[in-house]
């Protein structure tokens, strides 16, 4: 667990700052932002039971606190204060300890709290140390805020530059905000809202997507991550676009980790939500603590929920195709759910070719036929078929029905189409329309 703690490649120093609070006070310390994500926490004895506290726990292994919790500590006006506040217990609200806030400012703004399982007092002394330290932590979080801001305006606008102009400004800028990172190799993530029905997203209606893209984790709480933005996609849906930093543009397991982390937050952003609109707070807490795994609505709003991987850039400047390859694996991975829930571009095989094609480009006019609702059962046994290399016995069995079926549905497909399924060309343009329809 201190491990997962420990991230000081991506935080800065925050964690020699939180255990520094913890000797202070002789009590573990837990630093979150504002949002109440979680950034780093110090380590206890593992005689202190008092340390073992579940509100902790969950909000280590889930980085963040329940809607709850939040709930519950903010009515002690957290927000607004400037000097340490005694939370009382409330197990009801599912806080067993009490705790003590030290509240992280800097400018006048709070960028977070730290907290500690600790009921005891402690002198002037002590308390004034302690809030020393908290505003340090606070003048970092607010540098990494402005330039986390800076370096997402940055990106955004080279990912969606309609001039070579106006991409080459918005490239100096990302690279005035990334500083020394700048030319260190990175690869891009799109996240892509959750599939409604099968509909196009252009024609969908809005729903609580759009509402849980505004909660995005900030960049600070995601490993490696540079900067985390929505991007335009089709009509009036957005992409989540995070930019992350690679050890090497051979390894691009930090940007799947990413991809990873940015995945569960919005699904908990999303059960926290739906769980707030049906069963109140204790319903958001749960919900919230179990990131992807409400029930109903929060279930429902979270499938479908994928990411595409780009490979990884040396340039700046090349982030853009990145974008597209990114774009294109989390398109793949929405039509294709045994590529996701995060695809890569490198393993998208012919959805590679596939996802260069126009988005409102019609289908084949010999396969259209096929495609329509009353013929689905035959498209599907088709498409089995072709993943099969045309071998009747294993599409037989993986369709669970009698071979002359099979061939049944195959002369039905050929008359539909006027395709011979025996001519190598045939086969192949029926399973790249088939394959081009899932997009």
């Amino acid at each position: 667990m201190r491990e997962n703690g420990r991230v000081a490649a991506d935080y800065g120093d925050f964690q020699d700052l939180v255990d520094e609070v913890s000797a202070l006070l002789g009590a573990p310390a837990t630093l979150e932002d504002r949002d109440f994500r979680l950034i780093a926490f110090g380590v206890h004895d593992g005689d202190d039971e008092a340390a073992v506290d579940p509100v902790r726990t969950r909000s280590i292994l889930t980085r963040r606190s329940t809607a709850e919790v939040r709930a519950w500590f903010e009515r002690f006006g957290i927000a607004r204060a400037t000097a340490p506040i005694r939370i009382p217990a409330a197990p009801s609200a599912g806080v067993f300890t009490g705790r003590l806030c030290l509240p992280v400012r800097h400018g006048g703004v709070v960028y977070g709290y730290v907290w500690l399982l600790d009921e005891a007092d402690h002198s002037p002394a002590q308390l004034s140390a302690a809030m020393s330290v908290a505003a340090r932590i606070g003048d970092r979080l607010a540098a990494m805020s402005v330039a986390g801001t800076e370096a997402a305006q940055a990106l955004r606008a080279l990912l969606t530059g309609a001039t070579r102009a106006a991409r080459d400004t918005a490239e100096d800028s990302l690279r005035k905000a990334l500083g020394p990172d700048a030319d260190e190799p990175h690869a891009l993530v799109c996240v892509w809202p959750p599939d409604r029905g099968g509909k196009r997203l252009a024609a969908s209606p809005p729903d609580r997507w759009a509402e849980h893209s505004d909660d995005l984790p900030g960049a600070r709480t995601v490993p490696g991550a540079a900067a985390i933005v929505k991007v335009p996609g089709w009509g009036r849906w957005e992409t989540v676009a995070v930019l992350v930093r690679l050890r090497s543009p051979q390894v691009l397991a930090p940007a799947r980790t990413a991809a990873t982390r940015v995945l569960a937050a919005l699904a908990a952003s999303a059960a926290a939500s739906a769980g707030a609109a049906t069963g109140g707070a204790a319903g958001a807490g749960r919900a919230a603590a179990e990131p992807g795994t409400g029930a109903g609505a929060g279930a429902a709003e979270t499938e479908g929920l994928v990411a595409g991987v780009s490979d990884a850039r040396t340039a700046l400047a090349a982030l853009p195709g990145a974008w597209q390859e990114a774009t294109a694996s989390a398109r793949a991975a929405r039509a294709q759910p045994l590529l996701g829930p995060i695809a890569k571009w490198s393993g998208i095989g012919p959805y590679r070719l596939l996802t260069a094609l126009p988005a409102d480009a019609p289908p084949d006019p010999a396969i259209a036929p096929l495609l329509t609702a009353a013929h689905r059962e035959l498209a599907h046994t088709a498409e089995v078929f072709l993943d099969h290399a045309g071998q009747a016995g294993r599409t037989a069995t993986a369709l669970a029905i009698h071979r002359q079926t099979l061939y049944y549905r195959l002369s039905r497909i050929e008359q539909l189409t006027g395709l011979d399924l025996s001519d190598g060309e045939s086969r192949l343009l029926l399973h790249m329309a088939l394959k081009a329809a899932r997009l």
